[in-house]
């Protein structure tokens, strides 16, 4: 097996620098702040520019199906910068999970390559509907999510699932649902009568949760029980796998932010940064950081090759950098001081989508768990 490579190469390097100077200049603090305030659930002019000008909804999408034909590694890198703006866009839903889960089913079906084009496209917004704290199963386990909606014969579905990300402002959802035919994964189009999609309190602002409730939704079948919970199950692994590096992003912010603003704020005449005690902390910070950095590119470059040490890798990179952006973040709003506490300042958004990130798609607890049954450790007893 050959050893990965973490380093980015040129081609990362430059779609970073593309990427990060979009989002400067459409996506500063203050613009995603106002946005989060107004309950608007995504910037559909900055989804516009970064998933259709600059193509990045279709890098997970080989060219022969209308993307990039890009990897879960310029995926990554994409989804770092994102991190770092804490951006109200849908790119983890849409291009990750949604077009994840179509990229498991029979591509050479009509209705699979128009919708999996158009996603890729950045014509079409997708959620895969399901709750955003699932996670991905162990090796061995059940692949997908047990479905809460039924199917009928007549390809209408009926049910409700919550805390759904992205389905707000998505224009067709991927929805699980079990009936006579057995599990199968359905594409419904939101803007149907039958299809209702609740708001809910949220708490970070810049991914929202809903409610999705089907009540007869007419719905087209995609994959059926031979493919769709594989197809789910792989969606879910890499949305995990390359959530870590938006994890990455947030901390990085946060730590860039922190050593600024200790270097400009003074007491007794010199600079707050200088003092031992918070050099100490942003130190343990940098350090944790680089940890995190490997874990993720370690995840993202298993995810693109298809390494069979994919799901360690994953679950590794989840149970350290969830942990490690909560701490970031919370060391940010803690050494800024009284300006870190309030809402004029966006430290608080980051510390949200930290906390919300660690229950996404599998706590670092249960990824521990699944890492100990991944290489045959027991877990503690008493």
């Amino acid at each position: 097996m050959s050893t990965p490579d973490l380093l980015y190469t040129e081609a990362e390097d430059d779609l970073r620098a593309a990427v990060r100077s979009l989002l400067t200049d459409h996506c500063p603090p203050a613009a995603v702040l106002s946005r989060a305030e107004s309950g608007r659930a995504y910037d559909g002019a900055l989804w516009r520019a970064l998933g259709a000008d600059m193509g990045a909804a279709g890098l997970l999408v080989p060219d022969k199906l209308g993307g990039q034909g890009g990897t879960a590694r310029e995926a990554a890198v994409v989804l770092e910068e994102l991190g770092r703006a804490v951006a109200p866009v849908p790119y983890l839903t849409s291009a990750v999970l949604a077009a994840g889960a179509l990229l498991g089913c029979d591509t050479g079906q009509d209705a699979v390559a128009r919708l999996l084009g158009a996603l890729a496209e950045g014509r079409t917004v997708g959620a895969l509907a399901v709750p955003l704290s699932t996670a991905p199963g162990a090796p061995g386990a059940p692949g997908a999510p047990a479905a809460t909606v039924r199917a009928d014969g007549d390809g209408v579905l009926s049910g409700q699932v919550s805390g759904v990300a992205g389905a707000a402002g998505a224009d067709v959802l991927l929805v699980p649902a079990a009936g006579a035919d057995g599990y199968g994964l359905y594409a419904v189009e939101t803007a149907e009568t039958s299809v209702s999609v609740e708001p809910l309190t949220s708490l970070d602002l810049t991914r929202p949760l809903a409610a999705v409730t089907l009540t007869g939704a007419p719905a087209r079948r995609l994959a059926g029980d031979d493919r769709a919970g594989a197809a789910i199950g792989r969606a879910l692994l890499t949305g995990a796998g390359l959530l870590a590096s938006e994890q990455l992003g947030v901390a990085e912010w946060c730590l860039t932010e922190t050593v600024r603003h200790t270097k400009e704020r003074h007491q007794f005449g010199r600079p707050v940064g200088s003092f031992q005690a918070l050099k100490h902390r942003m130190a343990t910070l940098w350090l944790e950081l680089v940890q995190a950095r490997a874990t993720a590119r370690y995840a993202a470059d298993a995810l693109a090759t298809d390494s069979p040490d994919t799901p360690v890798a994953v679950a590794v990179a989840q149970a350290h950098c969830a942990q490690v952006a909560v701490h970031a973040a919370e060391e940010c709003v803690q050494l800024h001081g009284g300006i870190g506490m309030t809402w004029e300042y966006p430290a608080h958004l980051y510390l949200k989508r930290a906390k919300s990130d660690e229950i996404a798609l599998g706590t670092p607890g249960r990824h521990r768990q699944t890492l100990a049954g991944l290489v045959d450790l027991a877990a503690p007893t008493g």
